[in-house]
This record gives C-alpha cells, structure tokens and sequence, in this order.
C-alpha cells in the first residue's frame, strides 16, 4: 500500500491550495527586526525600550588609547616588586631606594590612596596625583616621571 504525502493531490495545480487572489506569500508585513519604526513600533517599544533611536553627541574619529591610563594605589605600590627586593632595601643602610618601574608593571599613574613603609622607594610612572607625591617624598623617596 502506497501512502500519500498531503501535498500529492495538489501537485500540478498552479495556487497549490491557496488561492489565485491572495496569492500566499511568505509574510506579507515585514521579516526579521524589519518595521519597528511602522508596524512593530507598538513591540518594539513595549519589549525592547531605548532600542530605536540616537543618544548623545557625536564624537568624529573617536580615538580610544588617548584616554587609556590604567592606575595603581599606593598601597599597592610595593607588590610590584619582588619580597626579596622590599627585604634588601630594608637591610640597606646605605639609603639606596629601590627603583620601580611602574609602567613594565602595566600602570601609568599612582594614586594617594593607602600609607607607604617607612623606606624610600623611587617610582617612575608616567603621572602621579598631588597626595601621592606628597606620600612618596615623605618617607624619603623619589618621583621620576617618565615619557
């Protein structure tokens, strides 16, 4: 016994069951995110709020890298370098400070926050804030700006 696909007893015939007048086509509004300024502007704006239009000033030629400037706080300063280094410079009555260099470390600038040992360390970012500058030549070091 042969059984038949529904659409079988169609084949040939030139509306394939759907009429000539309303000609059955895909979708005869819109597909996809098509229409939400016309005809789905009710669901876009129930269901997806803030989607359709501008916010804010245009920036021509936005170049993100002039702002890049990851930061560091002071008291953060001394984990950039190793514990045997902070031990040696402890030891070390000669006043030599250990050097830091801030930007190997992946920072650019020191922030104040935090409080420093009581030894003198040379940091060489390539910005400092006021207070952390203060901060470092309190306990005797240096700040080096580097380009």
């Amino acid at each position: 016994m042969i059984v038949l696909l529904p659409s079988v007893s169609i084949r040939g015939q030139v509306s394939h069951g759907h009429s000539h007048i309303g000609k059955h086509r895909k979708h005869p509004e819109v597909q996809g995110n098509a229409g939400g300024m016309h005809c789905h502007r009710i669901n876009f704006d129930k269901y997806h709020p803030g989607y359709l239009g501008k916010v804010g000033m245009r920036h021509y030629h936005l170049k993100r890298n002039q702002n890049f400037c990851p930061t560091a706080n002071l008291d953060k300063l001394w984990t950039l370098v190793s514990e045997k280094t902070w031990v040696n410079a402890a030891k070390n009555k000669t006043g030599a400070a250990p050097i830091i260099y801030m930007v190997l470390s992946g920072y650019y600038k020191v922030l104040g926050k935090g409080k420093l040992p009581k030894q003198p360390v040379i940091a060489k970012p390539k910005l400092f804030s006021r207070r952390a500058e203060e901060k470092i030549k309190d306990v005797g070091g240096a700040c080096v700006l580097v380009a």
